[in-house]
């Protein structure tokens, strides 16, 4: 079986998109309270950057997931990449639960396991 340098280096930046993620609240509500005192608006900016962290990540595992089904490496680390990357995505208050599930994408996506195929048997046809 071939190991993709796709899958570990999109792994890789899991990490840094968990790590990202993490600091996300704390700029955001920074942010935040330096608008209400300052009377500015630089927390759609901050939110922007995180949320272009997030879709361009989607981007990257679906390439990964595409790329993975390809060489017959199992998809569940990037489908569990796409989905981190989609929960934050829709809102930055999903970040806890982005994280998980990223954490838990990138350990399938350094294993790089080959796909199960099915195989239909005499015991499974239909009597």
């Amino acid at each position: 079986m071939k190991r993709l340098k796709l899958n570990t280096l999109s792994a890789v930046w899991g990490i840094i998109e968990c790590v990202i993620f993490a600091i996300s609240w704390f700029v955001i509500i920074g942010d935040a309270f330096g608008d209400a005192v300052n009377k500015t608006h630089n927390t759609g900016s901050a939110g922007n950057f995180f949320y272009a962290v997030a879709w361009i990540s989607l981007v990257l595992f679906i390439i990964c997931a595409i790329q993975s089904h390809r060489y017959d490496i199992s998809i569940v680390g990037p489908v569990l990449g796409i989905i981190g990357s989609a929960l934050f995505g829709v809102s930055a208050a999903m970040a806890f639960p982005a994280i998980v599930v990223l954490i838990v994408g990138i350990v399938f996506l350094f294993l790089q396991h080959p796909a199960k195929k099915y195989q239909a048997t005499k015991n499974t046809v239909a009597k």
